[in-house]
């Protein structure tokens, strides 16, 4: 009998309910309690409604066409944008400038992550460093990079990744961390090697921490990607909402809205469907 079971039991022990019934209670998991059955397309419903509630808005003249256009009028001026290659062209130089960022920026976070983490040395050096600059905003540091990598792309990767650096390596490390003892105490009886140390139990281990700070750090880069390109940027969808800024041009501004919040919400869809791949091992109340 495991922890589940235990717990289980002594919970029953402590309520009215008859040890048969228990029996019954323990075999088919009580509905009332879980949070129901995922829908395939669940996901779409809040986008739906917000959707859904600024067309109505919309049509019904309780918002204003000047302090926010309709929906139609983005798709309308999306599809004129594309017509002129304008959205595409900067849509590919944003993309690469955040997924750059992001694959250094993740790459980084590991690396010192698992040097931390593994080590009493390393997280003595490491984490200590990572804590302090925790505490200092991401735009104070714009300053600075500027002056010590100028103003071009590699100042504007640079501080995405700097943005996505910190979820990763705070979440991986913290996963690092919560390994149980009694799986290293294990590998050190069984006799297990360095790689296969961290490839059957550091892995396992770390990888829903390593997912979960992906996760945020997804969206960091792309909210690093809209400061980025507000910096003397010639290229890229947040240039092409600062030029339409200047011009009063409403709904070119709402394009470019709308094309960051899809690709928010896109590739935090992609890293949970990752997430539920390389962890589907794992029972958990979502599933």
């Amino acid at each position: 009998m495991n922890a589940y079971s235990d717990g289980f039991y002594t919970a029953v022990r402590h309520s009215d309910v008859p040890p048969v019934q228990a029996t019954k209670l323990r075999r088919q998991p009580n509905q009332r309690l879980s949070i129901g059955q995922p829908a395939r397309y669940g996901a779409l419903l809040g986008p739906a409604l917000l959707l859904l509630y600024w067309s109505v808005l919309s049509v019904t003249g309780w918002l204003d066409p000047r302090v926010l256009p309709p929906p139609w009028t983005a798709i309308t001026t999306a599809i004129e944008l594309i017509r002129e290659g304008r959205l595409q062209e900067n849509l590919a130089i944003s993309a690469w400038r955040a997924l750059t960022g992001l694959g250094f920026g993740v790459a980084v976070g590991v690396a010192l992550a698992l040097v931390s983490g593994l080590s009493l040395l390393g997280g003595y050096v490491i984490d200590g460093l990572v804590q302090i600059k925790r505490g200092i905003p991401i735009l104070a540091l714009i300053p600075f990079m500027i002056l010590w990598l100028g103003i071009g792309e590699t100042m504007k990767i640079t501080l995405i990744a700097t943005a996505v650096f910190f979820p990763v390596y705070i979440n991986t490390h913290n996963a690092l961390r919560a390994i149980d003892i009694r799986y290293v105490e294990l590998a050190e009886t069984v006799r297990l090697s360095r790689w296969q140390f961290l490839r059957y139990v550091v892995v396992p281990g770390a990888l829903p921490g390593f997912l979960t700070g992906l996760r945020f750090s997804v969206t960091s880069s792309w909210l690093a990607l809209v400061v980025v390109e507000q910096l003397n940027a010639t290229s890229g969808i947040g240039y092409m909402v600062t030029l339409a800024r200047n011009y009063a041009q409403t709904d070119v501004m709402l394009v470019g809205l709308v094309v960051y919040a899809l690709l928010g919400f896109g590739s935090d869809a992609l890293v949970r469907f990752l997430e539920r791949r390389l962890l589907s091992w794992r029972r958990t109340l979502g599933r």
